[in-house]
């Protein structure tokens, strides 16, 4: 990892990002989406045969295959899922929200009513690795909600299956539909919906660079959460960090992928030593050694700061997913985070707790847009929409006043809206 000094290195050479992957893949995404538009479920079999080298029968996963996966899944395994199902959900109906009403002297009506979306589409990666807890963290939220359907879609393995593991995810979740399907393809086909698969009001979950640019080409068509990039972890470290566990979470998140970043900042400068050293002595055993050591070398950092203060400076300028406080009083930092995912304070919070099981979402803005993003939420599968009642008396207080902000604007249609009604009888 290069080790970089706020004394002696700029900020600008010290906060330079990589971005994720710069290959242009919008004209692909772009004839993959027309081709579901145009030929439906047809496109769909071709393209899954196509890129991901899978011939499928049927689309839908049928009843049997549910049933079989939670008859291989261990009752251990289904006990964590819906332990970490309750932890969730704990946590997520704290952000419910309320509509309201406010009526006036003058018989004036005005509210607000919170509206869940009627069918949302969920994106869970596979293919090479089976991510069951961004089932839980996707659906339990628009559960919630009160979305009325969720339409899972994710790839399959190479024989055309969807894990064990996935399927009893999505049981304990609650989801409705599943689909097997991933890619751009799958994006397209929630967006503009086929024969089988339904069109959704939106889509979330994360992906590849494909998945991400069929997304933001859809927007519009359909909502999106947010444009998913590489993961990335910064710990701010003090004296009192214990460099095992500060390598065992740097490892933790560049196993991921080769373009996730992992961030060290701290104040000790024996620290950075012992960190080093164990990170060399960890990623000898590490099955995913060669992923993890590509990610250290290209977009690992260490950053030696002045003193706490500087280093949440520097936290707030990268906007890191995921911010771990390693200090002694990591609660007097919090309210100094300015820009993060998520944060986990104190040495015995590590950000796989969030990842899993501990029930904040793990689905998070990531290179560097926890600046103006926010972690999925109830909020995501809501929309509000507003209503308004003017008896007559009301109206004709404030005639006037609406027809001259019109007449200023040179909307006349807009003014006579207005007048006609201060000079007509009223119609009871």
């Amino acid at each position: 990892m290069r080790v970089y000094t706020t004394e002696k290195d700029s900020m600008e050479k010290i906060l330079a990002r990589k971005m994720s992957e710069t290959k242009d893949v919008s004209s692909v995404v772009e004839k993959i989406i027309q081709r579901v538009r145009t030929d439906g479920d047809q496109a769909l079999f071709q393209l899954v045969e196509e890129i991901d080298q899978v011939k499928l029968d049927a689309l839908a996963v049928s009843a049997a295959e549910k049933k079989a996966a939670l008859e291989a899944t261990s009752p251990e395994l289904m006990a964590v899922f819906n332990q970490a199902k309750g932890n969730i959900l704990a946590f997520h109906k704290k952000q419910v929200r309320q509509g309201f009403v406010a009526t006036e002297d003058s018989g004036v009506v005005m509210g607000q009513r919170v509206i869940p979306l009627v069918c949302v589409g969920v994106y869970v990666p596979g293919g090479t690795a089976a991510y069951p807890s961004t089932v839980l963290m996707d659906v339990l939220p628009a559960k919630i909600a009160g979305v009325k359907k969720i339409v899972m879609i994710t790839p399959t393995d190479n024989e055309g299956k969807v894990p064990d593991a996935i399927l009893a995810a999505a049981e304990v979740a609650g989801v409705d539909e599943i689909y097997k399907v991933g890619g751009a393809h799958g994006v397209a086909a929630l967006a503009y919906g086929t024969e089988t698969i339904p069109k959704v009001d939106k889509i979330v979950g994360p992906g590849n660079i494909y998945v991400a640019t069929a997304k933001r080409m859809v927007y519009g068509e359909v909502d999106i959460d947010m444009i998913a990039g590489p993961s990335d972890v910064l710990i701010v470290a003090d004296h009192t960090g214990n460099p095992r566990w500060i390598a065992a979470d740097l490892l933790a998140q560049a196993e991921h992928d080769k373009l996730a970043q992992a961030i060290l900042v701290t104040t000790e400068e024996k620290l950075i030593e012992a960190v080093e050293t164990e990170l060399e002595k960890q990623l000898v055993n590490l099955p995913r050694k060669e992923i993890a050591a590509a990610s250290l070398e290209n977009n690992g950092k260490i950053i030696l700061v002045k003193d706490l203060n500087e280093a949440i400076e520097v936290a707030n300028q990268i906007a890191p997913e995921h911010l771990e406080l390693s200090v002694a009083e990591p609660f007097a930092l919090l309210g100094k985070v300015e820009n993060a995912g998520s944060v986990f304070l104190g040495h015995h919070t590590p950000e796989v707790l969030g990842d899993y099981f501990a029930g904040p979402n793990h689905t998070l803005p990531t290179e560097g847009t926890a600046r103006f993003y926010s972690p999925l939420s109830v909020d995501d599968f809501i929309k509000k929409s507003s209503y308004l009642y003017y008896p007559e008396e009301a109206l004709r207080a404030v005639g006037s006043a609406v027809e001259l902000f019109a007449k200023t604007e040179e909307l006349d249609g807009h003014a006579r809206s207005m007048s006609f009604r201060m000079v007509d009888d009223s119609v009871k």
